[in-house]
């Protein structure tokens, strides 16, 4: 099955390795001829928004997916006439507006931050008289990474962050003083078909996911972060993998965003899961039997960002297995990314302090 992929980032690239087994092949839309996907398949260079290279990525393909969430839903939708476009084009656009995210949780019961719409400095100031202060400050599309957000913390900080976001539709959220980070990822096949795998624990920095171990055991939590994930598969009727990421916060699993794809925190299942989170996808968007998600092991994965760490080094490491995507170096830029999966969570922490020290001391 040809199959095209919008994006043509490290996500699509590992999307297309997992398929080539399955007898899947693979054509991208990107504006980059040197993008990471170009290295497994075809391209189709133009940008995600410009409909005459939409159609041609759709004439080439049988089956349409995407890797990156900033494709305008209303040309999607054209797309989706003409050929089966997998996760649906709603799942996408929800994930594309924080507001329309928060309120979909709200409608389904799933605790939320509290959250305010602002779209005028009058509106802020209200917000916050609601919400109360620290709050985050964020823009409504586009964030990501750390992105278009501001935490403000005291009342001085109110007219600097609408001064550099006020542009744009925003939402303030209540800061949440949480224990710890997870995330939940789980695919569901066009037949209905559906599995969920292990909760990672997630850390970051500026921003951006800096490392996250898994298998996260707590059977409580488990459950009820499955049984979100369920309830968003069936309001969607949703096929390929989607994403919950969690603040824990007195235990309690408080959701921040959704990911209607392939996702970062998941990259320790393609050397620590039976079946990784891309041949799921890949697997359920062709309505395939979905396969295990059982963990091997106790695995870790830290992101490469800004610049790679010796090749040598990282290999010497119990357990790790390196990932170049093949980029140029660029500050904040995710490079590459070292799983680490091992039987005994002792050894697995271990080899991933001996690696987080390895790439501190090289940025």
């Amino acid at each position: 099955m040809r199959i095209g992929i919008i994006g043509a980032g490290q996500l699509g690239r590992m999307l297309a390795l997992a398929g080539y087994p399955l007898g899947s092949r693979f054509h991208f839309l990107d504006r980059s001829a040197e993008a990471p996907g170009a290295q497994v398949g075809e391209i189709v260079l133009g940008a995600f928004d410009d409909p005459q290279r939409l159609a041609e990525l759709a004439q080439q393909v049988e089956l349409i997916t995407f890797d990156v969430e900033n494709v305008p839903a209303d040309l999607l939708n054209e797309i989706a006439a003409q050929r089966p476009f997998l996760p649906p084009v709603n799942a996408l656009a929800t994930a594309q507006d924080r507001l329309a995210e928060k309120q979909l949780f709200d409608s389904l019961g799933i605790a939320t931050p509290q959250w305010h719409a602002v779209d005028s400095l009058a509106e802020l100031e209200t917000g916050i008289g609601a919400i109360g202060l620290p709050a985050v400050l964020k823009t409504r599309r586009l964030g990501y990474d750390g992105r278009g957000q501001m935490v403000l913390r005291e009342p001085a900080d109110i007219q600097t962050a609408w001064e550099k976001l006020g542009s744009w539709p925003l939402i303030l959220e209540q800061f949440m003083p949480f224990e710890r980070e997870v995330s939940i990822i789980g695919a569901r096949s066009t037949g209905g078909e559906t599995v969920y795998y292990p909760l990672s624990e997630n850390t970051h920095q500026d921003g951006i996911l800096h490392y996250c171990t898994a298998p996260y055991i707590d059977q409580a939590m488990q459950a009820t972060a499955e049984s979100y994930l369920a309830q968003l598969f069936e309001k969607f009727d949703y096929a390929g993998v989607l994403t919950i990421e969690f603040f824990v916060v007195d235990g309690q699993l408080v959701a921040n965003e959704i990911a209607p794809r392939v996702h970062n925190s998941g990259h320790w299942t393609i050397e620590g899961a039976r079946t990784s989170q891309f041949e799921n996808h890949i697997r359920a968007i062709r309505g395939l039997p979905l396969g295990s998600t059982t963990p091997i092991g106790h695995s870790a994965m830290v992101n490469f960002i800004g610049q790679l760490p010796p090749l040598e080094t990282v290999l010497a490491i119990r357990g790790a297995k390196y990932h170049d995507y093949g980029k140029s170096p660029r500050p904040l830029r995710k490079l590459g990314h070292c799983t680490i999966t091992t039987s005994d969570a002792g050894d697995r922490d271990s080899s991933l302090q001996r690696l987080l020290q390895l790439v501190h001391a090289g940025s």
